[in-house]
């Protein structure tokens, strides 16, 4: 995976385990109620982004694409909410927009990273096309020389 890869996909990951800890603070400092301005579906999006954030923030280190798919995802719905949260109920705070604005601009540059970064991540299933720079598997079961001198074993990708 090429530096600039790495440190996109290392960007993402820490974005989302700030949001982890942002969302696991108010749950400690709220209690069972950690957001008691917002409606029932609200509140439960947001306390399901403490399971959410550091699934997806997993997966991009292990280098998954449905990493960066469900960071996108969360990222877009995440500003949705924070938008109705900070437009749509009377209690939005002025100061509050300048988050929702960060939010909607980190998810609006998910969008972009998930489309750079999708060759340099691999697929969660093993029969998917290999991750580019892996080395192909060898469909008979035995090991044998590629045309770099390289070994290749069935059922593996090295690097």
């Amino acid at each position: 995976m090429p530096r600039w890869a790495r440190r996109t996909a290392g960007g993402y990951i820490a974005v989302l385990l700030w949001g982890t800890g942002v969302h696991v603070a108010d749950l400690v400092a709220g209690g069972t109620d950690p957001y008691p301005w917002a409606p029932p579906w609200l509140a439960t999006y947001f306390v399901a982004l403490t399971v959410a954030d550091p699934i997806a923030a997993a997966l991009l280190v292990g280098r998954r694409r449905l990493g960066m798919d469900l960071a996108c995802l969360i990222l877009v719905t995440d500003a949705a909410a924070n938008g109705w949260a900070v437009y749509g109920l009377p209690a939005g705070e002025p100061v509050a927009r300048i988050g929702h604005a960060m939010v909607a601009m980190i998810a609006l540059g998910s969008m972009v990273a998930r489309q750079a970064l999708r060759p340099h991540l691999a697929p969660l299933r093993s029969h998917d096309p290999a991750p580019a720079g892996a080395l192909p598997v060898t469909t008979a079961g035995a090991t044998a020389p590629d045309d770099m001198g390289q070994r290749r074993t069935r059922g593996t990708w090295r690097r």
